[in-house]
């Protein structure tokens, strides 16, 4: 009668909050340990981490254990449906386009813009991701922009590092602001006036992201060969957050930050052009080479000669076909709010049998996150797969060649379905254990210096469960209550969860195997992990630095008044 029980998770289970929270961290310490240090494939990396997971929850925070195991089952079903079905269906509309031929239209129409692939690095994953995690999000800018940069030439395992470097600073604005808009449902505060703080953090690191894709994607002599168009499209997102953010629109901060970077990049290459392109080329060539002798053998088939035919005005229409069709469909499934609520009521709320009703959050009331909210119509991922079946009737391929190539994409993302899964199984343990709470709480008891180590609660929360939007669900009202206590503003200390939140997002194990899985490295996600980790965490130092120093008079003058 186990799973009968009612089951409210305790701040210090083990007497002390510090030891009960570096006990809560072991989970944590497995992953990271077993990608980073002992270099495990993903999977097996999150199936240890799921399984520490469950034995802390149930030894060491008293969880039952059936209650630890219905949880687990719980996270795992949210990581196959909406996360691994959005992957599946990006991959499978990208696939389209290659049984298709249409691939390499797409390829020689990114030339009509640049043929530097330094520059469309910034212009596809920057600018064109930015603008997909503002409708999408969900993993679903990962999965694109990364093939769609190994369509300019870039090697698998460096397109993975970049577009996971570039899915930072739009993601608090991401989905429509659906993390701003949580924070300001949890803690009260007008979502307005979180976002006008996110918006005066996050472009900081907006300014720097495309010079630092670039970097990761040709070194120090790409940058200075690149640098005027990188810091204009920079300098052009983080003006258009700031400003949107504060002035304009909090839902529609990332669409106009990405559009009007887009557009000064474009009109920048108008009238200058950068130097070494072919030299770069020839140095990306290298590394494809240096990746084959390393292991790192891609699945993709693609071709990767040069581009001497101008593609046609149909040509073009066609190859940017798939990708202006995925922005008409969101924004309108996204902004014209009747469709919005009309897909929304399609959502079935269904109560996870054996869970839902045993487990209480720390007010002692019926924890909701037990209900588990199939969107089975409203999902990104749906809206992918109905997307993708208009650009297979255009491309007319046909139908029968359509649904293999669907099956094949499901058999290749298997281990990443199985990857997801564990990683979401391990956020839901943690979280409805109390094990992530009171990780927060012992690092929310530091006092006035809370306000530098704010941002790294968003962090945590984001790399767990590859959600912003999560992260703050988790530690909102924690950063509030945190802020009420230290004499801090607790809207800059929420805002502060969001920013953090941005920076963690690419060394989360969900977010590494979509971006594996979209240039074919599955198995190979530690290693992108390790490419990646220490400019998650200087990133994090340096927002950590900003939003401690706006809580005292130095660059408090940077607050919206």
């Amino acid at each position: 009668m186990e799973l009968l029980m009612e089951f409210q998770p305790e701040l210090a289970p083990l007497g002390g909050l510090t030891v009960s929270a570096l006990v809560a961290l072991l989970p944590l310490v497995t992953m990271f340990f077993t990608l980073g240090v002992l270099r495990w494939k993903a999977y097996w990396a999150g199936l240890s981490s799921l399984a520490v997971a469950v034995v802390v929850a149930v030894i060491a925070f008293q969880m039952p254990v059936g209650l630890a195991a219905l949880t687990a089952t719980q996270g795992v079903a949210f990581g196959i449906f909406p996360i691994t079905w959005i992957v599946l269906t990006a991959v499978w509309l990208y696939e389209l386009t290659v049984v298709s031929g249409r691939f390499e239209d797409l390829r020689a129409t990114f030339n009509l813009i640049s043929d530097d692939p330094r520059i469309l690095a910034i212009l596809i994953a920057f600018c064109f991701g930015g603008l997909l995690e503002a409708l999408a999000g969900f993993g679903a800018p990962v999965a694109i922009t990364g093939v769609m940069l190994m369509a300019v030439g870039f090697p698998a395992f460096r397109a993975a590092a970049t577009v996971l470097l570039a899915n930072t600073a739009p993601v608090a604005f991401g989905a429509i602001a659906i993390p701003i808009i949580t924070a300001g449902n949890l803690t009260g505060i007008p979502f307005r006036e979180i976002g006008a703080y996110v918006g005066h953090q996050t472009p900081v690191l907006a300014l720097f992201v495309p010079l630092l894709l670039v970097l990761i994607a040709d070194g120090w002599r790409g940058v200075r060969e690149t640098w005027p168009v990188a810091l204009g499209i920079g300098f052009t997102f983080a003006v258009a957050q700031w400003v949107s953010a504060t002035w304009l629109s909090v839902e529609l901060t990332d669409v106009i930050a990405s559009l009007a970077g887009l557009a000064v990049g474009v009109g920048i290459l108008q009238f200058w052009k950068p130097r070494g392109t072919e030299e770069a080329k020839l140095r990306l060539a290298g590394v494809h080479v240096e990746e084959a002798a390393a292991g790192f053998n891609s699945t993709l088939d693609l071709q990767r000669h040069e581009v001497t035919t101008r593609p046609s005005r149909g040509q073009i229409l066609m190859a940017l076909f798939p990708y202006l069709l995925i922005i008409v469909v969101f924004a309108v499934a996204k902004l014209v709010k009747p469709l919005e609520t009309a897909l929304e009521s399609t959502t079935l709320m269904i109560p996870w049998p054996g869970l839902h009703g045993h487990i209480l959050n720390g007010a002692g009331e019926v924890s909701t996150s037990t209900i588990f909210k199939f969107q089975w119509l409203s999902s990104p991922g749906t809206l992918l797969l109905l997307s993708g079946i208009v650009v297979a009737i255009v491309y007319r391929v046909p139908a029968a060649e359509a649904v293999r190539t669907f099956g094949r994409q499901v058999h290749k993302l298997r281990w990443t379905f199985l990857t997801i899964g564990s990683v979401l199984g391990l956020a839901y343990v943690m979280n409805l254990s109390g094990q992530t709470i009171t990780i927060g709480t012992w690092i929310a008891g530091t006092g006035a210096a809370f306000a530098f180590l704010s941002p790294i609660l968003g962090w945590i929360g984001t790399a767990v469960t590859g959600s912003d939007t999560s992260a703050n669900a988790l530690f909102a009202t924690l950063q509030q209550s945190a802020a009420e206590n230290a004499g801090i503003d607790p809207t800059l200390l929420v805002a502060a969860n969001t920013a953090g939140g941005v920076v963690g997002k690419m060394i989360s194990p969900q977010n590494l195997a979509i971006a594996a899985t979209a240039v074919g490295l599955v198995g190979h996600e530690s290693d992108i992990f390790r490419k990646v980790a220490w400019w998650s965490v200087g990133l994090l130092l340096a927002l950590c630095l900003l939003v401690g120093l706006q809580s005292t008079p130095v660059l408090s003058w940077m607050l919206p008044s």
